[in-house]
């Protein structure tokens, strides 16, 4: 059974504690997590790139000059590609980067990257975050504790921590996500992954209907 050690806010090793092996100890699909990771990054695509074809830009459809005995090339109209200020060939528009995957590749991309972070080490479970108020030292500090060699770390609260957000907004190595808004592409990007022991849970019951073919989110 795959297990994770336990820290506290001053980064002290207290224990171990026992993770679900069918959501933090299953084979890792690179395809799959693959697929899921681009969905997310396109997703935040906004595709508003737009270019006018000839029928668009504004001109007269009058031939700027007779076809012969000028020397110059025989132009049609003054909207043609070649022509300054003319149409666009083949130029982009706007469009809808999204791809569509479904809620069990989505989740079980999700348990991929956790078994990965908790098979390499790099996932712990935080016994309590208890911040009484907003402090950006405070969060610093206790990071420094938790991860002291992670480039960038991901703390996965159980529900909205208006401290937490706050505390660590400035902090640009550091992420705070909640359980239920957790996805693979989130994971990815953090070398250290630090949940909350409440949060776990959360993160079970989420992801418990994939493993038992259950639909909805």
């Amino acid at each position: 059974m795959p297990s994770a050690r336990v820290v506290t806010m001053e980064g002290v090793e207290i224990g171990s504690i026992d993770l679900n092996a069918k959501i933090f100890d299953v084979p890792v699909n690179p395809t799959l997590v693959h697929q899921v990771a681009m969905a997310f990054l396109n997703a935040k695509r906004q595709g508003n790139a737009e270019t006018k074809t000839r029928s668009e830009v504004s001109g007269s459809t009058r031939k700027p000059y007779r076809q012969k005995g000028t020397g110059n090339a025989r132009h049609g109209s003054i909207r043609e590609p070649q022509m300054r200020g003319g149409g666009v060939v083949f130029g982009p528009h706007k469009r809808s980067y999204r791809q569509a995957v479904t809620v069990r590749e989505r989740r079980q991309a999700l348990c991929c990257v956790l078994s990965d972070r908790v098979r390499s080490g790099a996932l712990c479970v935080l016994k309590e975050l208890a911040l009484e108020q907003p402090k950006t030292k405070q969060f610093a500090t206790m990071n420094s504790r938790i991860a002291p060699n992670a480039k960038k770390t991901l703390y996965v609260t159980a529900d909205v921590d208006p401290a937490a957000l706050l505390s660590s907004r400035n902090i640009p190595t550091v992420f705070v996500k909640r359980a239920a808004d957790l996805n693979a592409l989130d994971v990815l990007n953090a070398n250290q992954v630090v949940i909350v022991e409440n949060a776990l849970p959360l993160i079970e019951k989420r992801l418990s209907p994939m493993l038992k073919g259950e639909a909805g989110e």
